[in-house]
């Protein structure tokens, strides 16, 4: 009893042993589904995507240069406006004052400076007499006609006299140069009054009013004072972004673009890159910091003549503010060979020296292997691995230089096949999109 229960238990152990040997055998020579495409030329056209603000090219912000309060207030956002329109009036009395203040100091050092010239008229007559004596004396004192002291009082008196001509003349110059500083004095409060009257600068809108009539503002002439409004030209617009550091090396001034504003779905608009910031804006941190450049780029007028249809010349389909995005197209290649940019992954290159199989550190560890661009080609009903070169590339397929040909059959799916699972001589099934992604959800 005991040597027939061996045996079954014997023939249970063998059968297992084959059916595990055929599951085995049969997994591993299951086929992997995958998807396929061929080699084609296209034109490629690389692109730098990025995001910000629609605002006018030209604009200026309207500041007050003198201080007082706003008692006329001659325009409201949204109007038009022409080179030399008023645009405000600043309560013109402080400055008024301060007019008759400089009127009345200019006419003061212009009397002290008639006083002075006649003083010195009076001082350069004295001169001459004292002149006169002394030289008289002078003589008669050499004749032996006068004493000492009478030569030496009228000596002391010439040269009274010559210094009294000299304080006169320096008096005289101060008084000319205080009858110049009135006179700018004069001249400053004459523009400041002037100020209180604020005309456009340009041919405009008016797309922004930050004070109204009765508020006060502050100003001078040396610096920048309230900003009371803002005239823009809405006839040229542009979009205002900021392109990160890796990209901003293939953005060249003149580059086309593709624009889409979230005020018009569905619409596109051309650009063209017309500046391009040489210093970074820096934000974040040191651990977490980015680093973007200002990029702003022209919309082309001719893009959006469709929306002017039945508008006024002056109207603007754009508003400063506006959210948009842009594709700035850097490279653009005709005719190359192309492949989905999924069909492309990387693998360790192999290392056919008989010397050296394995790569290895001074510490003994194994280095990091050099990983080069590949593909799957289709061979059957297996995959050949194979080595290529890729150029530029767009959001759905990459340029392929060297390594393939036209018409080449390649592995474009799924991804993770291609990244991770496929490798060179593998059992394939080429399937249709459809019924593999449809497994993939089952």
């Amino acid at each position: 009893m005991k040597s027939k229960k061996w045996i079954i238990i014997l023939l249970a152990a063998a059968a297992l042993l084959i059916v595990m040997g055929v599951l085995k055998g049969g997994s591993s020579n299951k086929s992997i589904e995958v998807t396929s495409e061929k080699v084609t030329k296209r034109t490629i056209v690389e692109t730098v995507a990025a995001s910000g603000k629609i605002q006018p090219e030209t604009e200026v912000v309207i500041s007050s240069d003198v201080s007082g309060e706003i008692i006329e207030m001659a325009v409201l956002e949204g109007d038009l406006v022409k080179k030399g329109d008023l645009l405000l009036k600043i309560n013109p009395d402080l400055v008024e004052s301060a007019l008759s203040r400089a009127e009345a100091a200019l006419n003061t050092t212009r009397a002290n400076l008639a006083g002075t010239r006649a003083r010195l008229a009076q001082s350069k007559s004295q001169f001459v007499n004292a002149k006169a004596t002394f030289e008289r004396n002078e003589k008669l004192y050499k004749d032996n006609v006068i004493s000492q002291s009478e030569f030496d009082n009228a000596k002391a008196s010439y040269e009274v006299a010559s210094a009294d001509v000299n304080a006169a003349e320096e008096s005289v110059q101060a008084g000319i140069f205080n009858v110049k500083s009135s006179e700018a004095t004069l001249k400053e409060a004459r523009e400041n009054l002037g100020r209180t009257s604020i005309y456009s600068p340009m041919d405009g809108t008016i797309t922004k009013l930050n004070k109204e009539k009765g508020e006060r503002v502050v100003g001078t002439a040396q610096m920048a004072g309230t900003e009371i409004l803002t005239v823009a030209d809405l006839s040229v617009m542009e979009v205002a972004v900021e392109v990160n550091e890796n990209d901003i090396v293939r953005v060249n001034i003149g580059d086309t673009t593709e624009i889409e504003v979230d005020a018009y779905l569905g619409k596109k608009f051309k650009g063209l890159v017309t500046e391009i910031a040489n210093s970074a804006n820096i934000l974040g941190t040191s651990a977490d910091q980015v680093t973007n450049f200002d990029v702003k780029i022209r919309i082309l007028p001719s893009s959006y003549k469709k929306l002017m249809d039945g508008k006024d010349v002056n109207f603007s389909p754009f508003r400063p503010g506006m959210s948009a995005t842009v594709d700035i197209r850097t490279t653009e290649a005709t005719d190359v060979l192309t492949l989905p940019i999924q069909a492309v992954t990387t693998r360790a290159e192999k290392d056919t020296s008989e010397a050296k199989t394995l790569k290895t550190s001074l510490a003994g560890e194994k280095e990091d292997e050099e990983l080069k661009e590949c593909v799957f080609i289709v061979d059957g009903d297996v995959v050949k691995q194979v080595y290529v070169e890729t150029g530029i590339q767009n959001t759905m397929h990459i340029e392929i230089t060297s390594g393939l040909t036209e018409g080449d059959e390649v592995v474009s799916g799924p991804y993770t096949s291609i990244s991770k699972k496929l490798k060179d001589g593998d059992k394939i099934e080429v399937v249709t999109k459809d019924k593999l992604f449809s497994k993939e959800k089952d």
